[in-house]
């Protein structure tokens, strides 16, 4: 059963555990004046992964890995910048790879053309 906070018109404070369909209103225990029901945030504690915007990137693989293995997260960090590094490297050299085939096919047409 949830606990509810009240507050009587005297000013009087009180918590009370209560069923969910239990009235808004009803006697203070206090003095007897009619207390309401105050709003209150509920105490919430999250435990383990997945709570933080972090947590589903794909750069948090590494840093996971990293710190289940020991690694500090300088150490994570530094991984994934190389891994970024190498992804980038791999992608030029695809494109310098393709540049140059298409050059050297355009040379060899122009060659047989003479």
């Amino acid at each position: 059963m949830p606990r509810y906070d009240y507050r009587c018109k005297a000013g009087h404070r009180y918590e009370k555990q209560e069923p969910f369909g239990s009235p808004v209103e009803h006697p203070c225990e206090k003095c007897g004046k009619i207390a309401q029901r105050q709003l209150s945030t509920p105490t919430v504690i999250f435990k383990g992964g997945g709570w933080y915007k972090t947590d589903s990137r794909d750069g948090s693989r590494a840093k996971t890995s990293a710190s289940e293995s020991g690694a500090s997260d300088s150490d994570a960090k530094s991984g994934a910048k190389s891994e970024e590094k190498a992804k980038a490297k791999e992608a030029s050299d695809t494109i310098d790879r393709k540049a140059s085939k298409s050059s050297k096919s355009k040379q060899a047409g122009s060659a047989a053309a003479d």
